[in-house]
């Protein structure tokens, strides 16, 4: 298999980074959006904007989705699902049956 090329960019906040894929998001702009804290900080870059993207920002809209639902959004993968799962747990919560 070929490596992808890397090709150089630079954000509309001016930042510039090798990136091999169509991905339009500037790792550097990702990475100061990253929440201190509460269950989005937990999550990868992709699976914060794969909730953020669908209105998605606490534990009370997160809880009326079933974990089905949430492992269809573009960039959600299986290894956020136990995060999710204890966050809401510990917050008397869970997923939609």
């Amino acid at each position: 298999m070929a490596a992808s090329k890397k090709t150089l960019r630079t954000c509309s906040n001016g930042h510039q980074y090798y990136k091999s894929s169509d991905c339009p998001s500037c790792p550097f702009c990702e990475q100061e959006r990253k929440p201190d804290n509460g269950f989005l900080s937990l999550l990868s870059a992709p699976a914060r904007r794969a909730l953020e993207h669908h209105g998605i920002t606490s534990l009370q809209q997160l809880s009326q989705y079933s974990e089905k639902e949430i492992l269809q959004f573009h960039g959600m993968g299986p290894a956020s699902l136990p995060k999710l799962r204890t966050a809401l747990q510990e917050n008397g919560l869970s997923f939609k049956n």
